[in-house]
């Protein structure tokens, strides 16, 4: 069975459920599972997760993603992007120094309220589920960090396009919306493409039609062990093979602690392994049972 990872350039006005329904029939494989949610109006890369490899889910969900957001002056909507109700249009007195010099104050940890137009659940139930009955209620903020916030370019009269790197669960509308807070005249998001995620840039991702068009989709798979490239690896000999398949911590005297991409001996990805104190325990194994 196809086990492994596809990076999708997910086209807009799919939701990523869409693209994950779309592999699973295409694959006729049922564990599918994608790395981060994308809104239908967004585009970019998603980390979609196919067989054994679904158990990387977690950790591409937790990682810092990166974004090109437009943002509107002049607007408020009831979704926080151009997609929804118009709620007010007001006078835009700021420009492109103004608008930079607000982006200080949204960089770094801060607390984000979520839209109601969101899956979070409060009282057993879904926000947009409650916002579509025309109620609201208070939300909790939430903590989360924008590691990097830089102006790219101004797109229009009032219109400019915003680079994001944040942390997992950001909302990239509400900080649009927060920021024409900020600068008195209300904003939206009128679009945005995910550049980054789990590591993945749009260099790495593929088309959606070309997966669906190849003779072979299969080919287009990377290893489950691209997640997390950036751990040095350690490769076993048969029988330290065998004891981690069991699960058995090893003895490594001399391994420096930190995290490792375990490898069986004919290159065969086995696990992510955390090493403390010359012993290596299993974080999450990844081979066939």
């Amino acid at each position: 069975m196809p086990t492994g990872i596809l990076i999708i350039d997910k086209p807009q006005d799919w939701t990523s459920m869409d693209v994950c329904a779309k592999l699973r029939g295409l694959f006729h494989e049922r564990r599918v599972g994608h790395g981060g949610t994308l809104d239908p109006m967004a585009t970019g890369v998603l980390p979609v997760f196919l067989g054994r490899a679904t158990r990387g889910v977690a950790f591409a969900a937790d990682s810092e993603k990166e974004y090109l957001a437009g943002i509107q002056l002049g607007v408020i909507t009831n979704t926080q992007d151009t997609t929804g109700q118009v709620l007010q249009r007001r006078p835009v007195t700021a420009g492109r120094a103004e608008l930079e010099a607000v982006l200080e104050r949204f960089r770094g940890p801060l607390l984000q309220v979520p839209p109601m137009y969101s899956a979070i659940k409060i009282g057993g139930k879904k926000l947009y589920e409650l916002a579509r009955k025309g109620k609201e209620v208070d939300r909790p903020p939430r903590p989360v960090t924008i590691h990097s916030l830089t102006l790219e370019e101004q797109t229009g009269h009032d219109t400019y396009l915003l680079r994001v790197r944040c942390s997992k669960g950001t909302y990239v509308r509400t900080l649009c919306h927060d920021i024409g807070q900020v600068l008195g005249c209300g904003a939206a998001m009128c679009s945005l493409r995910r550049t980054m995620a789990a590591g993945f840039t749009l260099e790495d991702a593929v088309s959606l039609e070309t997966v669906l068009s190849a003779p072979n989709p299969a080919a287009l798979l990377r290893g489950t062990d691209t997640l997390f490239a950036h751990r040095p690896q350690i490769r076993l000999r048969p029988r330290a093979a065998r004891e981690v398949r069991n699960g058995t911590t090893l003895s490594i005297p001399g391994l420096a602690d930190g995290e490792y991409r375990v490898y069986g001996p004919e290159g065969e990805f086995l696990a992510l392994s955390r090493c403390e104190g010359g012993r290596l325990t299993t974080i999450k194994s990844f081979f066939e049972v």
